[in-house]
């Protein structure tokens, strides 16, 4: 449940800035991508993180190499079917810590 607010909270987010959301939770052989949005003409794709304590580390800390390679995957299999290989991509990490009643949100932005 955590996960899964984490996420909306990103995708308001994220709309709040200006993105246009295209997806959430796109699924294919590849893998799994939280979050499809276009900021002006660049397709993002963006994972999130969310956690409620620092036990072990920040919330992007989980995003391994074997993640970063199974998004990079999930992402070319979604521009191959969107046919959207004239875009320009980029790859997002959103962090979201829950403590005490705050919300701290971290949007890294072409984080690998």
């Amino acid at each position: 449940m955590l996960g899964t607010w984490g996420e909306e909270r990103a995708a308001v987010y994220l709309a709040d800035q200006g993105y246009e959301i295209l997806d959430r939770n796109y699924r294919c052989k590849a893998g799994e991508i939280d979050i499809v949005a276009l900021e002006g003409s660049t397709v993002v794709f963006v994972e999130v993180k969310t956690r409620c304590s620092l036990a072990c580390g920040l919330p992007g800390d989980s995003v391994t190499n074997t993640k970063k390679q199974h998004i990079r995957r999930t992402a070319r299999w979604y521009v191959a079917e969107h046919r959207m290989e004239d875009r320009d991509l980029r790859i997002d990490v959103m962090e979201l810590l829950v403590s005490g009643g705050s919300v701290y949100l971290k949007h890294n932005i072409n984080a690998f």
